[in-house]
């Protein structure tokens, strides 16, 4: 018989940062940033033991809380509102830059981005608005 939940969630607290990553990595979809300490990891993995074991909340409510927060509820839609696997394109220097939107960051020559400003950066040396460069907004 496995332990209960409450005594896998109380076990966290002496788990060392390595094992933690590593069960966060096991649970989770997406995998903890190598830096990741133990307070980001250990309340996730706590809530993702939760889930499992009980179910996660129901469309609904996700919806409202989506709304409250003021994040379109849209699952497809990224940052500024783009769909997961846009491509954007800019001229710039003689060389055209192709950006592809994903579900949570942006992709240039295979690094991710978070936002669309650290791109301009990289490709012309300054800082710029990310969506002005890219001519998303006047």
């Amino acid at each position: 018989m496995s332990k209960s939940i409450v005594r896998q969630i109380i076990e966290l607290e002496n788990k060392p940062v390595s094992e933690l990553r590593k069960l966060h990595d096991e649970l989770m979809p997406k995998k903890s940033p190598a830096n990741s300490k133990k307070d980001y990891l250990r309340p996730r993995i706590a809530y993702r033991l939760q889930e499992l074991a009980f179910g996660s909340l129901a469309e609904e409510t996700k919806a409202k809380l989506l709304t409250i927060a003021g994040v379109p509820n849209n699952s497809l839609r990224s940052t500024n509102g783009l769909m997961s696997g846009t491509k954007i394109c800019r001229q710039w220097g003689g060389f055209r830059h192709e950006v592809e939107v994903l579900d949570d960051c942006y992709e240039y020559q295979g690094q991710k981005f978070k936002s669309l400003s650290a791109i301009a950066k990289k490709i012309t040396g300054t800082k710029w608005n990310g969506p002005k460069f890219f001519n998303l907004k006047s």
